[in-house]
């Protein structure tokens, strides 16, 4: 394996950015080098260290993740770009695209999804180091690789917030083994139990999430909720 790529993470949340970390570290060939937890903090990690490859969220509390891709395109050319992210709103989407943001992972990560992105940008690195020269299917199976996963992408029907299911996911992600029930996730994420069942359902219809039913020594049982592993 040659030089590590050196890779700054940019999450708000530090439970996730620290799975970012733990995930990254398990994939060699890449180092974390940072983590910033604001759009601002990320700049002046960009300045300083300038990292080939940003882990990118969308939702930072000083400003959109769509604009530090356009900060990155106009001041820094050999970085590039991951997002992983609970946005799957058109605009956010087609900005990346036009960002030429390197792939597109939808939260809840998984680490299967999160190691074959990281290695197929990997790949790709090694590909273009090697020679000064591609050959007419190289260069095809290079831009066949790059961008959005189609089927990645998660379109919020009418009903559903983004920005709602982008918090009850983050909380999702940290749920541990014991599961978690609509009423204490709807306390955490300040909405009404049956909002947080509601998103909940969705996230099970699209086999992010399943629900079992947890029988306790006395009362009805508890409908818990946990994460689909990969």
């Amino acid at each position: 394996m040659g030089e590590e790529i050196e890779v700054l993470i940019v999450e708000d949340d530090i439970r996730i950015a620290d799975i970012h970390r733990r995930f990254t570290e398990k994939i060699e060939g890449f180092k974390v080098i940072g983590t910033a937890t604001t759009g601002e903090q990320a700049k002046e990690w960009l300045e300083f260290v300038k990292p080939q490859l940003v882990l990118l969220d969308v939702y930072l509390p000083d400003m959109q993740g769509t604009e530090l891709v356009t900060y990155i395109r106009n001041n820094l050319h050999d970085t590039d770009i991951i997002m992983i992210t609970a946005a799957s709103e058109t605009d956010v989407v087609r900005h990346a695209l036009r960002g030429g943001v390197t792939d597109y992972i939808v939260k809840p990560l998984m680490f299967d999804r999160f190691k074959a992105s990281l290695e197929s940008y990997q790949k790709k690195i090694v590909q273009l180091k090697k020679t000064n020269q591609l050959s007419i299917e190289q260069i095809e199976h290079l831009w066949s690789q790059r961008g959005v996963k189609g089927n990645e992408i998660e379109y919020a029907p009418k009903g559903i917030d983004p920005l709602t299911l982008a918090k009850i996911k983050k909380h999702m992600l940290a749920v541990d083994e014991e599961g978690i029930t609509a009423e204490v996730l709807s306390s955490m994420v300040g909405v009404s139990r049956s909002t947080a069942r509601r998103y909940l359902e969705y996230l099970i219809s699209g086999k992010k999430v399943h629900a079992e039913l947890i029988y306790g020594s006395v009362g009805r049982p508890e409908r818990r909720y946990f994460l689909v592993s990969s």
